[in-house]
């Protein structure tokens, strides 16, 4: 699966009393399906996915995977402490048509978390997943940093095909992409070099093999009825060589790991303001470093602040800022101050959608 661009990480809608709310997914996922981002990530980080229960994340799942648009990368947060859970939620995913499981590192048993554990869980785990995998490292929260030689020995394996690094240090990225540059592997891929996704191949298939309604034809003048012919999706696929993929997970470090081979980024900041942070991609991919670097820039001082530093309830409110439906955040997550707020309105103002 390509994976290059932007990912926005998307948040878990609640109603005011707690509850998952459903319109409110269906709402912000097909407003993300009109962006230019690459795709979603699903029950990551941002989407408090360690707040739910089991129904819970098989509904958020199933949910964003109907409303996406096809074209888009859906990445699901499937990751548990166990190889037996994380499979349990991969299988599940890849029946709803994921493109790839994101799989975060095992942390609660932090002492026994040597190298022997972490090269043991995710090798059984992309051993036995429908869906490629995606190395999930993110120390702000689970406070493991997976270690690069692991990474690189779990880079080996057909199975796992990238990592989404959200420790902030471009100096790891860099050594990652350098270490694993000799890896070589096929993606399928559009004419136009964009992913081909399993919705998108899904939809080509049902539609090529679909019985149209029969169209009633001179009924009143003793005609019969005839099937219309099948519409043909215009829809060709072609290989692209890519190598192991990295996308960051920290916004403010965007253009300086791309610069350095990442291929992009999964990002708390993109839930509120895509828009920005797929220009940066876009002037990146287009050569023009001084216009992604004043985007960079730009967005540095938000990015810190509300992603980094107030966290979960923050982005939320961004996004109701932006049009999209932030909403609360679930206990113990504690809601924003009134001047939390204004702070947040003062640093999203030039980041409009």
């Amino acid at each position: 699966m390509l994976l290059q661009g932007i990912f926005p990480a998307l948040t878990t809608p609640f109603t005011a009393d707690g509850a998952v709310y459903h319109k409110k997914i269906e709402h912000n996922v097909d407003r993300y399906s009109r962006t230019p981002i690459s795709g979603m990530v699903v029950l990551g980080s941002t989407g408090e996915a360690v707040m739910l229960s089991d129904e819970e994340r098989r509904e958020v799942l199933k949910i964003s995977a109907e409303v996406a648009s096809p074209e888009k990368v859906m990445i699901a947060g499937t990751g548990a402490e166990s190889v037996i859970e994380t499979l349990r939620m991969t299988d599940y995913a890849a029946k709803l048509k994921y493109d790839v499981a994101l799989v975060r590192t095992p942390h609660f048993y932090r002492p026994q978390m040597k190298p022997e554990a972490l090269l043991t869980f995710y090798r059984a785990v992309a051993d036995r997943s429908p869906l490629p995998v995606l190395l999930y490292t993110v120390p702000p929260f689970t406070a493991y940093d997976l270690p690069l030689e692991i990474i690189v020995e779990l880079s080996e394996h057909r199975n796992i095909i990238g990592i989404k690094e959200s420790s902030g240090n471009v100096e790891k990225v860099g050594a990652m992409v350098q270490a694993t540059r000799h890896l070589k592997r096929t993606a399928v891929v559009t004419e136009i070099q964009q992913a081909a996704t399993g919705r998108m191949l899904a939809a080509g298939r049902a539609e090529n093999g679909q019985i149209v309604a029969l169209a009633e034809i001179g009924a009143a003048n003793g005609g019969t009825a005839v099937a219309a012919p099948p519409k043909v999706p215009q829809i060709k696929t072609r290989s692209k060589e890519v190598g192991f993929q990295v996308l960051v997970g920290a916004a403010h470090t965007l253009l300086n790991s791309l610069q350095i081979g990442a291929t992009g980024g999964v990002l708390g900041f993109a839930a509120p303001a895509p828009t920005i942070c797929f220009e940066i991609y876009a002037a990146f991919r287009d050569n023009d470093q001084e216009l992604a670097r004043s985007k960079q820039d730009a967005l540095a001082l938000a990015t810190k602040r509300v992603v980094s530093e107030m966290g979960i309830a923050a982005v939320k409110y961004a996004m109701d800022l932006n049009g999209y439906y932030g909403g609360p955040p679930r206990l113990p997550l504690l809601p924003l101050s009134a001047a939390q707020k204004k702070e947040i309105e003062a640093l999203m103002a030039n980041f409009r959608n």
